[in-house]
């Protein structure tokens, strides 16, 4: 909680948050203490208190006002909210979840949209089902005669994905990002604990930008890539969460129709179809 405020009420200057400044030299970035407090509506003791991680008595309604002093966005608050019920909650152990699994439903409908690339991944970022151009447009993650990779691990430690991103930093930045809103929301889940270990112990760049507590949803958008096999394109993703089974998702990605982005994925759909098909992996 210290860290995640420390850092909200650093990137917003005193201008933006509508105060008058009469001079002086400041010594901190963004706000002090007693700004936000004063936007709050509290003392500064008891701001200085919820920094520090004692929630004890703290209602819903101030932190929705410090969520306001803050100029939090919803995926924020969320995650202010988050921290708060584990800070104030009981202390859970450690524990490990089952890995999702997709079902024969699911699968058979992957395998169906055969003109669409789709990978089901799940919260870790581990791909649990995908189609025969879901792997042929990723193929990194998915090497043959060995199981499918991390989709984070491969950013953060496998070289290629940098070559494969052109746009690297903007993807394993919206990585983290989203492993910190599992963080604020489970602590407690040992997988995503260890995944967060591991990679801060090998990547000094994840370990930044894990200190930073930036969180952000990410579930539509494009991205660029640079295919081992067609070339760069641009494509566009949009991620469908599976209701019936919490924790995995869908991530389809489609390019705009008539641009040379689609037609390299032509490209991949002609490469793929003269290929041997794949085995099915669920």
């Amino acid at each position: 909680m210290q860290q995640f405020l420390t850092a909200l009420r650093a990137r917003l200057t005193p201008e933006q948050a509508g105060l008058t400044i009469f001079g002086g030299e400041r010594r901190v970035p963004g706000l002090r203490r007693e700004e936000v407090a004063q936007l709050a509506g509290v003392s500064t003791a008891y701001y200085t208190r919820m920094e520090r991680g004692n929630l004890a008595g703290v209602s819903e309604s101030v932190l929705y006002a410090l969520a306001r002093a803050l100029h939090l966005d919803d995926v924020e608050t969320t995650h202010l909210l988050d921290l708060a019920r584990t800070a104030t909650g009981p202390r859970r152990p450690g524990r490990v979840k089952p890995a999702p699994r997709v079902s024969e439903r699911i699968a058979r409908m992957l395998d169906a949209m055969r003109d669409v690339p789709a990978i089901s991944l799940t919260r870790l970022g581990d791909p649990a089902a995908s189609n025969a151009l879901g792997r042929a447009l990723f193929p990194h993650l998915f090497p043959e005669n060995a199981p499918p990779l991390n989709h984070t691990r491969y950013l953060f430690l496998d070289p290629r994905s940098q070559e494969f991103y052109p746009d690297w930093e903007k993807s394993a930045r919206e990585s983290v990002s989203a492993l910190r809103l599992l963080a604020g929301h489970d602590p407690a889940d040992r997988a995503l604990m260890s995944l967060v270990g591991e990679l801060s112990t090998h990547s000094d760049q994840f370990r930044t930008w894990w200190g930073a507590h930036t969180v952000r949803t990410h579930t539509s958008g494009t991205k660029r890539l640079n295919h081992p096999v067609v070339g760069e394109l641009t494509i566009g993703y949009d991620v469908l969460a599976i209701q019936s089974t919490p924790g995995l998702s869908i991530t389809t990605y489609l390019p705009e129709p008539g641009t040379p982005s689609a037609d390299a994925l032509d490209m991949l759909r002609s490469w793929v179809a003269d290929r041997q098909p794949a085995a099915h992996m669920s």
